[in-house]
């Protein structure tokens, strides 16, 4: 029999005593009143909560993977807007948007909805400071409308409006949640199948099952969280089945777990290398062609990701799954048949930058690294932190530069992530790329209301951007999602809004 290396043995140690102490934290977190027979839903969460999960930040997305808060809208998987508290909707002109409400929604309080209390929720959201992400530069007013309607307003044409609406950050809370100070606490204070009951800080928070929910009646009696930072501990709760459902087990751990109790879930997320093309070598369109036909996606992904992530073809990938199917058109072909010629790079020196925070990018630098030299190029090397990294990247210092990039924001659209990255004017142009074509196309697409004609211009924008080489789509990342052998029905969301759901429970 093989004897265990010293720092195998190690590790199983470290891992057993941190899924011990995990077991010992959902056992004592489940402070609900259920009795002790009843099946709950225990979760291993990746990040605590950093605004004490108040809808109004980034935590909104917890609730919403808890499904205890909820929105007006929500989206489908082509990002189309569908009904949830509003049952319909109608644009009455380019700047006011009239929402139905769904009748008989019982706050978790006890208090009906209203269209008094989802105009003051929105409102809220609205002169928040700092306000939603979702709100950035957007002007928006909510009055009612009868006793069953509300009327949402912008200052300029919003086609998005629904999609707007649809952000875990807009999710419509009872007057109860709202507290002096500008503090809005979601306890007891939702919508959804689950009733956040407690939650303890940045360590946990208990939910269960409310009975008044409008909808299909959630599957568990309740859901305990635990939030654990560390992989190898949430790696260990899943292999131990301390925990039900783990967020985000890492590449490294994945080996150690059955393979049945994985999922990997496409992110839209892409790693892509941005090329200056203001300034240096890449300033020449057939240089840039040089260093786009040199890299090698596939051994990218197989040597760093170890083959867990997938190969891009264009910036946006599987998590948006009619991208695919608009790059067969003839149109985007036709416009990539238009990229410059590659020309010998014969020696030119390039800068290439990434960062630390996230682990793989170093290793997908020193990839390029070899690849670039490979045709032909020298390349010097730069990793720093993100936030000692960022501006000089923004200011053009670099030649190359290799950023994860999420490429849809909270509206599920990839226009605003275009436009901040390639357009003349755009906040996060990290290419330094400006081109009248590319910017006639992302203001035509803007302008499109949701659906099949929208994606098309979007997909017609990405032809452009890619036949100038501003940037090369490398890979579209995954998150891997555990789930124990007793859990059915747990969501993968490759937005990362829903989790468990009314539907989610445990087996048998």
């Amino acid at each position: 029999m093989a004897i265990p290396r010293p720092n195998a043995v190690a590790a199983i140690l470290l891992s057993s005593a941190m899924a011990a102490a995990l077991s010992a934290c959902f056992a004592q977190g489940n402070t609900s009143s259920v009795t002790s027979n009843d099946s709950r839903i225990k979760v291993a969460m990746l990040q605590p909560p950093r605004s004490g999960l108040t809808p109004l930040s980034d935590d909104a997305f917890k609730l919403s993977r808890w499904k205890t808060a909820e929105t007006l809208v929500v989206l489908d998987a082509l990002g189309d807007a569908q009904p949830s508290l509003s049952t319909a909707w109608k644009q009455l002109d380019g700047r006011n948007w009239r929402f139905e409400l769904r009748a008989g929604v019982k706050f978790h309080d006890g208090t009906p909805l209203t269209a008094e209390q989802v105009a003051a929720s929105l409102t809220a959201a609205a002169n928040a400071k700092p306000k939603p992400r979702i709100l950035d530069g957007v002007q928006l007013g909510v009055r009612t409308d009868g006793g069953n309607a509300v009327v949402v307003t912008t200052q300029t044409d919003d086609p998005l409006v629904p999609q707007r609406l649809s952000s875990p950050q807009l999710s419509i809370l009872a007057a109860s949640a709202y507290k002096p100070g500008g503090v809005v606490s979601p306890i007891n204070a939702g919508t959804g199948p689950y009733v956040l009951v407690s939650a303890d800080g940045t360590s946990s928070a208990t939910l269960n099952r409310f009975a008044d929910y409008w909808g299909e009646k959630a599957a568990s009696s309740g859901v305990d969280v635990q939030y654990v930072p560390d992989g190898t501990a949430r790696a260990a709760a899943l292999r131990t089945g301390t925990a039900d459902v783990v967020e985000a087990i890492p590449v490294g751990q994945v080996a150690q777990i059955k393979a049945d109790l994985i999922h990997e879930v496409p992110m839209p997320r892409t790693n892509t290398l941005y090329l200056n093309t203001k300034a240096g070598p890449f300033a020449d369109p057939s240089v840039r062609a040089a260093a786009r036909a040199s890299v090698e996606r596939a051994t990218i992904v197989e040597r760093v990701y170890e083959g867990r992530a997938d190969i891009a073809e264009g910036l946006l990938g599987p998590a948006l799954p009619w991208a695919a199917k608009e790059r067969q058109n003839t149109s985007y072909i036709e416009a990539l048949k238009k990229r410059a010629e590659a020309a010998p790079a014969n020696g030119l020196r390039i800068k290439l930058g990434t960062f630390t925070d996230r682990a793989e990018l170093p290793e997908v630098a020193v990839q390029l690294e070899q690849q670039l030299e490979a045709a032909g190029f020298i390349v010097e090397q730069e990793v720093r932190e993100y936030q000692h990294i960022e501006a000089d990247a923004l200011a053009g210092k670099f030649d190359a530069f290799i950023l994860s990039r999420a490429t849809v924001l909270d509206s599920g659209d990839p226009v605003a992530y275009m436009f901040s990255d390639f357009s003349c004017k755009g906040s996060f142009n990290i290419s330094q790329f400006c081109d009248t074509e590319v910017d006639a196309a992302l203001s035509k697409a803007a302008a499109i209301p949701a659906g099949p004609e929208r994606r098309a211009a979007i997909a017609s924008a990405e032809a452009l951007i890619l036949a100038k080489d501003a940037a090369v789509p490398l890979l579209h990342e995954r998150v891997i999602q555990g789930e124990s052998a007793r859990i059915r029905n747990v969501e993968r969301d490759p937005r990362e809004r829903a989790l468990i759901t009314s539907k989610t429970g445990i087996a048998g």
